[in-house]
């Protein structure tokens, strides 16, 4: 079995045993037929000091892409084992943005360390992205891009891209400014390829050039890959000069972490790390599902608190008691599923605001033909595994009813709540993620209660 048709787990156990043999040098020719990134995946297999010692075994460059590629944890251990030497070489080869991100999740005294170890260029450049905010497309910007200028030749552009292009982020598109730096164009080296070398750049490049702003939110500029296909994103500033570009790759590592926040706040989880789900200790889990649960715990009073004011009636007729759970989960699946499709659809900005009453007239449509095909079921259901194989007592036609029509009304009434709410908290500039099944559900929860109780109240007269 060659290296290729093994496993990340059979790699780090060969891996294991050549370290317990100390046969570095075998070790080293693994290394070299291996990913960085499933590198840095087998690193995790071993403990801190190990990984430390493994590391210094990787070429520099190969050094530099696994590091970014490992945890914060490790990052910082391995920092910590460097001399000032070791860290200087690893930081040249790591492009800015990646530095920056790196530094954004070590502690100050690492941080200090690792700008001492950066020439006054760069500790500029990372200072300056540092400043931007968090959630701007300036925070995941690089500076390490192609420029061209309009008034060179092919030619001239191939004798740029050979000359700085081995620093650069990606060379492939390449972005044409004038001497203030203001974005002209956009090119490509295949465009470039496709043309003689004597052609102005002005007469081949693309002018009508999407960029974004170095403020504006970062999730929006990564949506537009996924929209255009980019590669890469320009970024200017307020005086549209061209300062950075965003990557393919930094644009999925944005989508990711966004869709990983909408999941915890979806399913009432605060996130408090940026860990592995097998790295976060017990305290820390807790940490981050105590605090809704605690608010979903206190909310769910009001259901009590319903239930209580129809105690009478409910003494007067208990089989309605054993049946509340139906239409109360019911209600809740139902709005669970308007509000999880309508997150969706605002988060790939296909609705608006302006969109409310088309969206709730569809939903309110939904939900009267889903709550008939519910009740229809339900119906017959009761009669005949309740009443008639069950033989559960006091069942009638007219019990039977109000649990049907409950179910159809509340379907309704749910798919309206879980389809307004998170357009109306958009609105509002809140993550409309909140609204989603835990929050939802403790509303429709409530209002399921109302229904049963009102039509129990007016069918049976009780």
């Amino acid at each position: 079995m060659n290296i290729e048709e093994k496993t990340i787990e059979e790699i780090a156990q060969d891996i294991l045993s050549l370290y317990r043999q100390k046969n570095y040098v075998e070790i080293k020719k693994q290394f070299e037929e291996i990913n960085p990134t499933d590198i840095a995946e087998i690193f995790e297999e071993f403990p801190r000091e190990q990984s430390t010692l493994l590391f210094r075994l990787l070429p520099k460059e190969e050094a530099a892409d696994t590091f970014v590629e490992l945890d914060s944890e490790t990052q910082e251990a391995i920092i910590r084992a460097f001399s000032d030497t070791e860290l200087r070489e690893v930081i040249d080869e790591l492009y800015l943005d990646d530095t920056v991100d790196i530094i954004e999740e070590m502690p100050a005294s690492i941080v200090k360390r690792i700008l001492k170890n950066t020439d006054g260029q760069t500790r500029a450049s990372i200072n300056t992205l540092l400043k931007y905010p968090e959630d701007s497309a300036g925070s995941i910007m690089t500076p390490e891009f192609v420029d061209l200028k309009e008034d060179s030749t092919v030619e001239d552009a191939f004798k740029r891209i050979r000359r700085t292009g081995v620093d650069k982020e990606t060379i492939y598109t390449c972005y044409v400014t004038d001497n203030s730096r203001h974005l002209m164009g956009v090119t490509t080296v295949k465009e470039l390829l496709l043309h003689d070398y004597d052609d102005q750049i002005k007469d081949i490049i693309e002018t009508n050039v999407i960029y974004v702003n170095t403020h504006d939110d970062k999730e929006e500029a990564a949506k537009l890959f996924g929209k255009y296909d980019f590669l890469a994103l320009p970024v200017v500033d307020m005086e549209n000069r061209l300062v950075g570009i965003i990557t393919v790759d930094d644009a999925i590592d944005v989508l990711e972490e966004e869709n990983t926040e909408d999941i915890h706040k979806m399913n009432a989880i605060v996130r408090t790390t940026e860990k592995p789900y097998l790295k976060i200790g017990v305290m820390e889990t807790w940490k981050s599902r105590i605090p809704w649960l605690m608010v979903l715990m206190i909310s769910a009073t009001f259901t009590g608190l319903i239930i209580t004011a129809f105690e009478d009636k409910l003494s007067a007729l208990i089989i309605l008691t054993s049946f509340i759970p139906m239409p109360m989960g019911t209600g809740g699946n139902c709005g669970g599923q308007a509000s999880t499709t309508i997150i969706r659809a605002l988060s790939l900005d296909e609705v608006d605001f302006d969109d409310i009453f088309k969206i709730l007239w569809k939903e309110i449509r939904v939900g009267f033909v889903c709550g008939v095909s519910l009740a229809a079921v339900n119906f017959v259901k009761i009669l005949l595994i309740d009443k008639l194989l069950l033989g559960t007592e006091g069942i009638t036609l007219q019990v039977d009813l109000v649990i049907s029509l409950t179910l159809l009304v509340e379907t309704i009434f749910a798919k309206a709540v879980g389809c307004i709410l998170p357009i109306v908290a958009k609105k509002l500039k809140f993550d409309p993620a909140v609204m989603a099944s835990p929050f939802i559900t403790t509303i429709t929860d409530a209002i399921s209660l109302l229904i049963y109780f009102w039509l129990a109240t007016a069918i049976l007269h009780i």
